[in-house]
């Protein structure tokens, strides 16, 4: 093992009402390396990521940050699933251990997104999600977070331009591993799990006619052939392959497929997200260019919170315990958009708050969750330290 210390020290006040000194507090960490070249390389991980529980006892406030530097050739960002490899409910406990481990090593992570509760889908993050280039789910207008091509981290309403081309050249819009109305289209990728979960209409299974076709990234064209036709519904889902559901009310006015034709699924985005290989929903935003939202008409209560922010060279990874008298009482929006402020972010967002709200940071939990102990959601955002051979 080694152990190190990371030290931040801080003070400020934050506007009416809440007014708090930060505490100073000098933290070890225990990280788990399995070799002594690895135990070496750990001696350096102050460098470009720092932890800190800042504590106010008085109000009293407990507040978890993670910094980041972010374009340190080490660094990687990446995004988990609730269920693995597949859409679920899980610990960011137990999704890091989801990580395959040519990623690296993880050193920090936040929960992520909201989630959808619909009846047949009740686990899908509730926004866009990019996890290690795959493109899960669509944007659905929310603040979400994302790595572009260049590195730099970027926040924006997304929206989805998502088209098939069929093969006279005519387009239909479609979605993205979400409930499939009758008058709609809707891809269906195996992170969604067993099957589509889909009554009736027509499912194409499509393969890509090209070696980099699956899985599906985001900004581009995927020319796919059509390997079987199926008039049932819910369909199997495999990683080979991909399912074109059309709705019975809509099966009639687009192009009746035979196997072996081809069409393009196009994954646009606005903005222009190509080159992503991270990207995660949440909402609302925090900050932008510097200047904090405005919050009229917003019933604001302290809660839980998670939010990540960012700067010219630093990332936040920032959780707010909260709802615990003895332990700290949350945070509104306006409170964490100055606290954001703050820390130097000129960009920040929140993610799902409340029970959902966790920090992990080198080996484990750091902060104190509102129900006694991790409660399940449906993605995760996690620093990974790269493998020496990726450098």
């Amino acid at each position: 093992m080694n152990l190190f210390g990371v030290i931040l020290r801080v003070r400020w006040r934050v506007f009416p009402p809440l007014r708090f000194t930060v505490a100073s507090i000098s933290l070890g960490f225990i990280c788990l390396v399995g070799a002594s070249s690895a135990r070496a390389d750990n001696t350096n991980l102050s460098q470009f990521i720092t932890y800190t529980n800042d504590v106010d006892p008085e109000l009293p406030l407990s507040v978890h940050v993670v910094r980041v530097d972010y374009a340190h050739p080490d660094v990687r960002f990446c995004t988990t699933l609730g269920g693995g490899s597949t859409m679920g409910m899980g610990i960011v406990s137990d999704q890091i251990k989801s990580l395959s481990p040519t990623l690296g090593q993880p050193l920090a992570a936040v929960n992520g997104d909201f989630y959808d509760k619909s009846k047949d889908y009740p686990v899908r993050p509730r926004d866009v999600q990019i996890r290690q280039g795959e493109l899960v789910t669509q944007p659905a207008g929310h603040s979400s977070f994302w790595i572009d091509a260049h590195g730099r981290p970027q926040m924006a309403n997304i929206q989805s331009r998502f088209r098939v081309v069929w093969p006279d050249g005519k387009t239909t819009r479609f979605g993205l591993n979400v409930p499939r109305q009758d008058d709609a289209a809707v891809v269906y990728t195996a992170a969604l799990g067993g099957s589509t979960r889909t009554k009736g209409g027509v499912e194409y299974v499509l393969e890509p006619t090209q070696a980099d076709g699956l899985p599906l990234r985001v900004g581009r064209g995927h020319e796919m052939r059509v390997r079987a036709v199926h008039t049932a519904g819910n369909h199997a889902l495999d990683t080979q392959t991909v399912v074109l559901s059309i709705g019975p009310a809509l099966a009639s006015t687009v192009p009746a497929l035979a196997a072996g034709a081809t069409l393009h699924l196009i994954t646009e985005t606005v903005p222009d997200m190509s080159g992503s290989e991270v990207a995660i929903g949440g909402g609302p935003a925090l900050l932008e260019d510097g200047k904090p939202m405005e919050w009229k008409g917003w019933v604001q209560v302290r809660h839980p919170r998670t939010a990540l922010g960012w700067n010219q060279r630093y990332l936040y990874l920032v959780q707010v315990d909260g709802r615990q008298l003895d332990v700290s009482l949350g945070m509104t929006f306006p409170e964490l958009a100055a606290y954001m402020l703050k820390l130097g972010c000129t960009e920040a967002m929140n993610f799902d708050g409340g029970g959902s709200a966790t920090m992990w940071a080198f080996g484990s939990v750091q902060n104190s969750p509102s129900e006694g102990q991790e409660r399940p959601s449906p993605n995760s955002l996690v620093v990974v330290k790269k493998p020496a051979a990726t450098k």
